[in-house]
């Protein structure tokens, strides 16, 4: 083990050494593997002593030629280029493990994962466990590696009798992240926000129907389907999957119309769930925490929020409901037995007799009020119940 103090200040007519640091975390998306070309560029030409990529990924969603190529970048960098999988629990798993193996210097932190075999070549060189526990020692333990007929100067050591050797960094650490717009990009196109992103986006989309007119649940619902627009098209997506999440919608809307669950909602659930589980291919997987958060959500609003919306638009003081005992509307769906009307100009939950279905486009004459639900007759059938009004 390494004892390490932080890097001295520069001294005097000399102009301080440094090394640049970037984080890298999440899919090794677009956004990523442009972040890291900028990074190398930038490196080369400031003339850093080392690049040091902090590496935590489980993966990488970018084509092959791409990874390809941005392996070759890391492997042919003019700066040296270390990468250090560190960090508790850190992970250098799938696709995005080719980047380790291209990488002259290898670092591991206790506990961290790598999904390759790294060359056992002259080039590659693979610092031990405690050395990388963490950044400041494996900055440290750069001192010395030669990558390229570059030998690297990162810190210089001082015998201990009772103990390890002290390391002073010589260098100093600029840390570099993705910048604010990038990285909400980032975000946005990882699995679990694309998908709740999307379960949320449709669900406000549908309440804004249905509550009439465009508001601010319609705005923030349009714009999270075009945020998850973004992370589908980024992360590897199964058209059946998501065409089964929008078939949901479509069920879940049938019965909400009429303001009681019925068998258009259990198609709706079981379409959203399938679609869920369907949603991304190979290597992305939703993980259940986001699924189960995402289906209990949606099927909470369409059971409850919806139809309570519904019927509270729908609803009117009873003084005048009342009033509308004999007015003539029309029918908007089917009443086979239940279905909506329009009287007055709004729309109305109403029942008619099992024995007279009415289609669409019907002439309908209100004859009796069940709470927030009308009660109506073919226009000029007999009207036994006129004047009958319940409340509940």
């Amino acid at each position: 083990m390494l004892l390490f103090a932080p890097a001295a200040q520069g001294q005097e007519n000399a102009a301080p050494k440094y090394v640049d640091v970037v984080q890298i975390s999440g899919w090794v998306d677009p956004v990523v593997a442009d972040f890291l070309t900028t990074s190398l560029r930038q490196s080369e030409q400031g003339g850093a002593e080392a690049l040091i990529v902090q590496l935590d990924t489980p993966g990488a969603v970018i084509g092959r030629d791409r990874l390809d190529a941005l392996a070759r970048q890391v492997a042919t960098a003019r700066v040296p280029v270390a990468i250090w999988v560190g960090g508790s629990g850190a992970k250098a798993q799938g696709d995005a493990a080719r980047l380790v193996a291209a990488a002259p210097i290898v670092g591991l932190a206790p506990n961290a994962k790598v999904d390759t075999k790294l060359p056992a070549t002259p080039d590659q060189i693979v610092l031990n466990r405690r050395q990388s526990a963490v950044l400041g020692t494996f900055i440290a333990s750069l001192d010395g590696k030669q990558v390229n007929g570059r030998v690297l100067e990162t810190a210089t050591f001082t015998p201990q009798k009772n103990g390890p050797p002290t390391a002073k960094l010589t260098v100093q650490a600029r840390l570099a992240k993705l910048d604010l717009g990038p990285r909400m990009l980032h975000t946005v196109a990882s699995p679990p926000v694309t998908y709740l992103l999307l379960a949320a986006g449709l669900a406000l989309l549908l309440f804004e129907l249905f509550t009439g007119g465009i508001g601010i649940a319609g705005g923030v619902g349009a714009v999270c389907v075009a945020l998850s627009a973004y992370g589908l098209a980024v992360l590897p997506t199964n058209g059946i999957g998501l065409a089964l999440i929008l078939f949901a919608m479509f069920g879940f809307a049938v019965d909400v119309q009429t303001g009681v669950p019925r068998l258009w909602t259990g198609i709706g659930v079981v379409s959203f769930v399938v679609g869920s589980l369907l949603l991304y291919d190979d290597p992305v997987s939703l993980g259940w925490l986001p699924l189960v958060g995402g289906v209990i959500g949606v099927v909470l609003l369409m059971l409850a929020g919806l139809p309570a919306t519904v019927r509270s638009r729908f609803s009117t003081p009873t003084i005048g409901r009342e009033s509308m005992i004999g007015e003539v509307g029309e029918a908007v769906a089917v009443l086979n037995p239940e279905g909506v009307v329009r009287v007055r100009e709004a729309l109305w939950p109403a029942r008619t007799n099992r024995a007279t279905p009415l289609a669409v486009g019907d002439a309908v004459r209100v004859v009796g009020i069940d709470g927030a639900r009308l009660e109506v007759a073919p226009e000029g059938a007999e009207e036994p119940d006129r004047g009958r009004s319940r409340r509940r």
